[in-house]
């Protein structure tokens, strides 16, 4: 697990207050004031939410969509320690401060959507646990997952004021931390689609499948390395960086690699079930499973070569449309793709969903406060590897 024929990691430097920390700033203010509001008015005051649609754009965004893109710490860590591919260690730092602020804030984002928030420290008591529920076993794996984050995070700390021995103590178990960073999100990545399952007939044939788990899992893992290509596309235009070519090329291929199994059992999943004809339908879902499917082939007219995958415009791209097609599986499964026509025949009632300004807001607040995060950590520790920066 060495790392010493790498760049050491250190801080990139510059200002903290720029245009992009100001407006995510803003952003956040104005999350924190609707989040006031929610928490003593209750759900009712600023969301949409209804009796057909109890989860909304905080759960499937934010938690849901969220996590998946959090798991470049997990996609990049089980290359590197799994598969033992040492030349992608200067990308593991920087991914796992992605995951951990995706991680931490999908966490938080829960408590936000529960309806008595005060309760949440139920789901932790023995007394009161529910062993035998998937939400419980979710909640568990994620919980301790943000927790192992920390620690894997916390040689960057270390570093930053000098706790050598603390850095020293810790490496000591950190082949134990590194199993269970590993481990936990294929659990609870994996449960999060089988909440999908859970929900039964309520979802579309296209995206009700008992293959849903595996599903959930490779494009979290795709989407792990597309927020990786993104990141290093970003990170290396705004703080004048050379871009890490020769590890994001390769990357690219194990990614799609990646998305070609995806495609592979999302494809003949359809054709065991008996359903891909629904996809030829006139209708919404079929159209969103479509704009779905693109998404994850775009990627290989984009970088299916190698001289295409040496283009750092079409890695950024790439990345973009893969991340863009995760999220339209969650959320084609989850709102788009939820028949709200069971509740409708048992109550007369017609549910329908739409978010409210507030709940974009806090949407857009929470993803404000990851850039925001990001900014200060990489230009105050050492997270991205040595180079002269022009900050």
């Amino acid at each position: 697990m060495s790392a010493q024929h790498h760049a050491k990691p250190t801080p990139v430097g510059g200002p903290l207050l720029n245009a992009v920390t100001l407006t995510a700033g803003v952003l956040i203010l104005i999350m924190a004031a609707i989040l006031a509001v929610r928490f003593f008015y209750g759900l009712g005051s600023v969301t949409n939410l209804n009796d057909g649609y109890p989860w909304g754009i905080w759960i499937v965004v934010d938690v849901m969509i969220g996590s998946a893109f959090a798991c470049g710490g997990f996609s990049v860590a089980m290359l590197v320690y799994i598969f033992n591919k040492q030349e992608y260690h200067p990308l593991v730092r920087p991914a796992l401060l992605a995951s951990l602020f995706g991680y931490t804030l999908a966490g938080v984002a829960v408590i936000i959507d529960l309806g008595r928030w005060w309760n949440v420290w139920n789901m932790y008591w023995p007394w009161s646990a529910n062993p035998n529920s998937v939400m419980f076993e979710v909640a568990i794996c994620i919980t301790l997952y943000i927790i192992v984050m920390w620690i894997e995070f916390a040689p960057t700390f270390f570093e930053k004021f000098s706790m050598n021995e603390a850095k020293r103590r810790l490496s000591k178990i950190m082949f134990l931390v590194i199993a269970l960073g590993t481990l936990l999100p294929m659990m609870h990545q994996s449960s999060l689609g089988t909440l999908w399952v859970v929900l039964g007939q309520q979802v579309h044939p296209l995206w009700q499948t008992p293959l849903v788990p595996l599903l959930f899992l490779l494009t979290a893992i795709i989407m792990g390395y597309a927020v990786v290509l993104f990141e290093s596309c970003v990170a290396s235009s705004a703080y004048r960086r050379s871009i890490e070519m020769h590890l994001l090329t390769p990357l690219a291929k194990v990614m799609l690699g990646v998305v070609a199994a995806y495609l592979v059992a999302r494809l003949a999943d359809l054709l065991w079930r008996g359903v891909i004809g629904l996809a030829f339908a006139p209708s919404l879902e079929a159209l969103m499973f479509w704009l779905e499917t693109a998404c994850f082939v775009a990627p290989f007219l984009l970088i299916g070569t190698e001289s295409q995958r040496r283009n750092p415009a079409r890695l950024f791209v790439a990345g973009i449309v893969i991340m863009l097609g995760g999220s339209l599986l969650r959320l084609n499964g989850f709102l788009i793709g939820y028949e709200t026509v069971i509740g409708a025949e048992t109550s007369g009632v017609n549910f329908r969903y739409f978010p409210s300004l507030t709940e974009i807001l806090v949407t857009v607040g929470m993803f404000s406060l990851e850039v925001l995060g990001y900014v200060i950590i990489t230009r105050r520790f050492p997270v991205l590897p040595r180079e002269e920066a022009h900050a």
